[in-house]
Protein backbone atom coordinates (compact mmCIF):
# COMPACT_ATOMS: atom_id res chain seq x y z
CA UNK A 1 0.00 0.00 0.00
CA UNK A 2 1.09 3.36 -1.12
CA UNK A 3 1.84 5.67 2.17
CA UNK A 4 4.62 8.06 1.19
CA UNK A 5 4.75 10.22 -1.73
CA UNK A 6 8.39 11.38 -2.82
CA UNK A 7 8.60 14.23 -5.63
CA UNK A 8 11.55 15.51 -7.38
CA UNK A 9 11.87 19.00 -7.25
CA UNK A 10 13.42 20.69 -10.55
CA UNK A 11 10.47 20.03 -13.48
CA UNK A 12 7.97 18.75 -10.91
CA UNK A 13 7.43 21.05 -8.67
CA UNK A 14 8.90 23.95 -10.58
CA UNK A 15 9.91 24.40 -14.38
CA UNK A 16 12.91 25.56 -13.34
CA UNK A 17 15.35 23.85 -15.97
CA UNK A 18 15.33 26.79 -18.47
CA UNK A 19 16.91 29.02 -15.81
CA UNK A 20 19.46 26.97 -14.05
CA UNK A 21 20.44 26.67 -17.87
CA UNK A 22 20.47 30.07 -18.59
CA UNK A 23 22.39 30.46 -15.42
CA UNK A 24 24.97 27.93 -16.44
CA UNK A 25 25.68 29.06 -19.75
CA UNK A 26 26.42 32.68 -18.14
CA UNK A 27 28.68 31.33 -15.67
CA UNK A 28 30.68 29.41 -18.54
CA UNK A 29 30.55 32.64 -20.22
CA UNK A 30 31.67 34.43 -17.73
CA UNK A 31 34.77 32.23 -18.30
CA UNK A 32 35.44 32.91 -22.10
CA UNK A 33 34.06 29.52 -22.94
CA UNK A 34 30.75 29.47 -24.96
CA UNK A 35 28.80 26.24 -24.21
CA UNK A 36 25.15 25.40 -25.20
CA UNK A 37 22.18 24.84 -23.94
CA UNK A 38 21.71 21.37 -25.16
CA UNK A 39 25.25 20.53 -24.09
CA UNK A 40 23.28 20.44 -20.28
CA UNK A 41 20.79 18.05 -21.92
CA UNK A 42 22.45 14.20 -20.89
CA UNK A 43 22.91 15.34 -17.13
CA UNK A 44 19.21 16.85 -16.58
CA UNK A 45 18.65 15.30 -13.19
CA UNK A 46 22.03 14.21 -12.48
CA UNK A 47 23.08 17.20 -10.18
CA UNK A 48 24.76 20.04 -10.51
CA UNK A 49 28.18 18.27 -10.08
CA UNK A 50 27.71 16.56 -13.26
CA UNK A 51 25.82 19.47 -14.69
CA UNK A 52 27.96 21.78 -14.88
CA UNK A 53 31.21 19.35 -14.41
CA UNK A 54 29.99 17.22 -17.41
CA UNK A 55 29.94 19.99 -19.47
CA UNK A 56 33.32 21.55 -18.18
CA UNK A 57 34.84 18.14 -19.13
CA UNK A 58 33.23 18.06 -22.48
CA UNK A 59 35.08 21.61 -23.76
CA UNK A 60 38.06 20.41 -21.28
CA UNK A 61 37.48 23.10 -18.98
CA UNK A 62 39.05 22.32 -15.51
CA UNK A 63 36.31 23.92 -12.63
CA UNK A 64 36.28 24.01 -8.98
CA UNK A 65 32.97 22.36 -8.60
CA UNK A 66 31.75 23.79 -5.53
CA UNK A 67 32.68 27.51 -6.18
CA UNK A 68 31.27 26.62 -9.99
CA UNK A 69 27.67 25.84 -8.66
CA UNK A 70 27.75 29.08 -5.32
CA UNK A 71 28.50 31.25 -8.65
CA UNK A 72 26.04 29.43 -10.95
CA UNK A 73 23.35 29.27 -8.17
CA UNK A 74 23.86 33.26 -7.92
CA UNK A 75 22.98 33.82 -10.94
CA UNK A 76 19.91 31.32 -11.54
CA UNK A 77 18.51 32.92 -8.14
CA UNK A 78 18.58 36.01 -9.79
CA UNK A 79 17.10 34.60 -12.93
CA UNK A 80 14.19 32.69 -11.52
CA UNK A 81 13.28 34.95 -8.32
CA UNK A 82 9.70 36.51 -9.76
CA UNK A 83 9.63 35.04 -12.87
CA UNK A 84 8.58 31.66 -12.03
CA UNK A 85 6.47 29.77 -9.22
CA UNK A 86 5.42 26.27 -8.82
CA UNK A 87 3.92 24.53 -11.53
CA UNK A 88 -0.11 24.26 -11.95
CA UNK A 89 -1.11 22.01 -9.29
CA UNK A 90 1.39 21.46 -7.51
CA UNK A 91 -0.14 23.34 -4.25
CA UNK A 92 -3.71 21.84 -4.41
CA UNK A 93 -2.01 18.30 -4.68
CA UNK A 94 0.56 19.12 -1.74
CA UNK A 95 -2.32 21.25 -0.08
CA UNK A 96 -4.51 17.89 -0.42
CA UNK A 97 -1.93 15.29 0.51
CA UNK A 98 -0.66 17.10 3.36
CA UNK A 99 -4.25 17.37 4.72
CA UNK A 100 -4.87 13.96 4.31
CA UNK A 101 -1.45 12.48 5.88
CA UNK A 102 0.28 11.28 3.47
CA UNK A 103 3.87 11.51 3.85
CA UNK A 104 5.76 13.51 1.45
CA UNK A 105 9.62 13.66 0.77
CA UNK A 106 11.46 15.65 -1.50
CA UNK A 107 14.31 14.14 -3.22
CA UNK A 108 16.77 16.10 -5.55
CA UNK A 109 19.89 15.81 -6.85
CA UNK A 110 20.96 19.51 -6.67
CA UNK A 111 22.47 20.76 -3.36
CA UNK A 112 20.49 22.31 -0.57
CA UNK A 113 21.10 25.98 -1.80
CA UNK A 114 18.89 25.39 -5.02
CA UNK A 115 16.33 23.32 -3.30
CA UNK A 116 15.95 26.43 -0.62
CA UNK A 117 15.68 28.78 -3.56
CA UNK A 118 13.19 26.62 -5.25
CA UNK A 119 11.20 25.90 -2.13
CA UNK A 120 11.49 30.19 -1.53
CA UNK A 121 10.46 30.86 -5.16
CA UNK A 122 7.23 28.69 -4.53
CA UNK A 123 6.30 29.89 -1.48
CA UNK A 124 6.15 26.34 -0.30
CA UNK A 125 6.39 25.45 3.59
CA UNK A 126 8.96 22.96 4.28
CA UNK A 127 6.97 21.40 7.32
CA UNK A 128 4.88 19.72 4.73
CA UNK A 129 7.66 17.51 3.77
CA UNK A 130 8.77 14.93 6.56
CA UNK A 131 11.83 14.50 4.79
CA UNK A 132 14.11 16.91 2.64
CA UNK A 133 16.91 15.26 0.69
CA UNK A 134 19.34 17.09 -1.51
CA UNK A 135 22.22 16.01 -3.38
CA UNK A 136 24.88 16.56 -0.88
CA UNK A 137 23.03 13.83 1.61
CA UNK A 138 24.36 11.07 -0.56
CA UNK A 139 27.32 10.35 -2.73
CA UNK A 140 26.03 8.59 -5.89
CA UNK A 141 23.41 10.44 -7.21
CA UNK A 142 20.95 9.89 -9.93
CA UNK A 143 20.36 7.34 -11.85
CA UNK A 144 21.67 5.54 -9.11
CA UNK A 145 18.22 4.56 -6.43
CA UNK A 146 20.29 6.01 -3.26
CA UNK A 147 18.27 9.19 -3.16
CA UNK A 148 14.84 7.34 -3.05
CA UNK A 149 16.31 4.34 -0.88
CA UNK A 150 17.60 6.68 1.38
CA UNK A 151 14.51 8.86 1.60
CA UNK A 152 12.16 5.84 2.37
CA UNK A 153 14.52 5.07 5.53
CA UNK A 154 14.65 8.12 6.71
CA UNK A 155 10.69 8.46 6.69
CA UNK A 156 10.68 4.75 7.94
CA UNK A 157 8.60 2.79 5.43
CA UNK A 158 9.43 0.28 2.77
CA UNK A 159 10.59 1.23 -1.02
CA UNK A 160 7.05 -0.90 -2.05
CA UNK A 161 5.45 1.90 0.61
CA UNK A 162 6.33 5.08 -1.76
CA UNK A 163 5.59 6.64 -4.97
CA UNK A 164 7.75 8.85 -6.85
CA UNK A 165 7.08 11.45 -9.34
CA UNK A 166 9.76 12.15 -11.38
CA UNK A 167 10.53 14.41 -15.12
CA UNK A 168 14.00 13.11 -16.07
CA UNK A 169 15.12 9.99 -17.93
CA UNK A 170 17.89 9.98 -15.01
CA UNK A 171 15.31 10.50 -11.89
CA UNK A 172 12.93 7.50 -13.71
CA UNK A 173 16.02 4.82 -13.74
CA UNK A 174 16.88 5.53 -9.96
CA UNK A 175 13.41 4.94 -8.84
CA UNK A 176 12.95 2.29 -10.69
CA UNK A 177 15.96 0.93 -9.64
CA UNK A 178 14.85 1.41 -5.91
CA UNK A 179 12.02 -0.93 -6.71
CA UNK A 180 9.40 2.02 -6.14
CA UNK A 181 6.49 2.98 -8.76
CA UNK A 182 6.97 6.00 -10.71
CA UNK A 183 4.51 8.81 -12.47
CA UNK A 184 6.76 10.66 -15.03
CA UNK A 185 6.04 13.98 -15.86
CA UNK A 186 6.79 15.62 -19.64
CA UNK A 187 7.97 18.86 -18.72
CA UNK A 188 12.00 17.77 -19.66
CA UNK A 189 11.72 14.48 -21.40
CA UNK A 190 9.07 13.51 -24.43
CA UNK A 191 6.64 10.73 -23.51
CA UNK A 192 8.81 7.69 -25.03
CA UNK A 193 12.04 8.68 -23.78
CA UNK A 194 10.22 8.71 -20.04
CA UNK A 195 8.34 4.91 -21.01
CA UNK A 196 12.00 3.26 -22.19
CA UNK A 197 13.24 4.05 -18.56
CA UNK A 198 10.50 2.06 -16.87
CA UNK A 199 7.98 5.13 -15.91
CA UNK A 200 4.83 3.20 -14.73
CA UNK A 201 2.25 6.24 -15.72
CA UNK A 202 3.29 9.20 -17.76
CA UNK A 203 1.40 12.44 -16.79
CA UNK A 204 1.18 16.09 -18.10
CA UNK A 205 1.92 17.60 -14.34
CA UNK A 206 0.45 16.97 -10.82
CA UNK A 207 -2.75 18.75 -11.83
CA UNK A 208 -3.54 15.85 -14.20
Amino acid sequence: MITAILFDMDGVLIDSEEYISKAAVAYFKALGIHVKPEDFIPFVGAGEDRYIGGVAQQYGVELDIEQAKLDTYDIYEELITGNESALPGVVRFLTNAHDAGVQMAVATSADKRKMEINLKVMGLDPKWFKVLINGKDIERKKPFPDIYEKAARDIGLERGECIVFEDATNGVQAAKAAGMLCGAITTSFSEDQLRAEGADFIIAGLDA
